[in-house]
């Protein structure tokens, strides 16, 4: 799906070149559309050596066993994203501990998922009876007999067998910056 209306002023957009690629802009203001994104996050919370998951009860994936996640809001930190969304689908506390994982995906929605380690601060697994109806920590052993979703394997890999401590928060960055969500090596 196009953008068709200008988001600024309500004027029908035109296609132009702009830079060399053809992007929808707006004949009467300076608004153009430079495209679809959404950005996922997703939980590695491990304790006593496993993971935990959820299963979706809804598409996409209904019946799949994956980490618990979702789509950051608008006016929402990532980082406060994720531990929301642990806490909503699982009921556990979790903290973030580490940037780990950063999976790409170039479509007509271009999607971008970000998963973080985090430490286990609390709880049992509770699924929330909407977006998910299972949770649990499980061991890979038990995996292996369940419908786990191929990227949430990947993940899994990332999150025990992932070599170095990842992207770290920078709780205290040499310039002040106010509102951000940074991350460093």
């Amino acid at each position: 799906m196009g953008a068709n209306y200008c988001m600024s002023c309500g004027e029908a957009l035109i296609s132009r070149d702009i830079n060399g690629t053809v992007r929808r802009a707006c004949p009467s203001c300076s608004f153009v559309h430079w495209g679809s994104y959404s950005t996922g996050v997703g939980a590695l919370v491990i304790r006593e050596d496993k993971i935990l998951l959820v299963r979706r009860a809804q598409e996409p994936g209904r019946g799949r066993w994956t980490n618990p996640g979702g789509f950051i809001e608008q006016h929402e930190l990532i980082h406060e994203t994720i531990c929301r969304e642990v806490l909503e689908e699982t009921g556990i506390e979790a903290a973030v501990h580490s940037v780990v994982a950063v999976r790409d995906q170039p479509r007509d929605i271009h999607n971008l998922y970000i998963a973080f380690a985090m430490e286990y601060r609390g709880g049992e697994p509770v699924p929330d009876g909407i977006e998910v109806d299972g949770a649990g920590f499980f061991s890979l052993g038990e995996m292996e007999k369940m419908n786990v979703a191929p990227f949430t394997r990947w993940l899994v890999d990332v999150a025990l067998n992932g070599k170095g401590e990842g992207l770290l928060p920078d709780e205290k960055p040499v310039v002040p910056l106010e509102g951000y969500g940074l991350f460093r090596v």
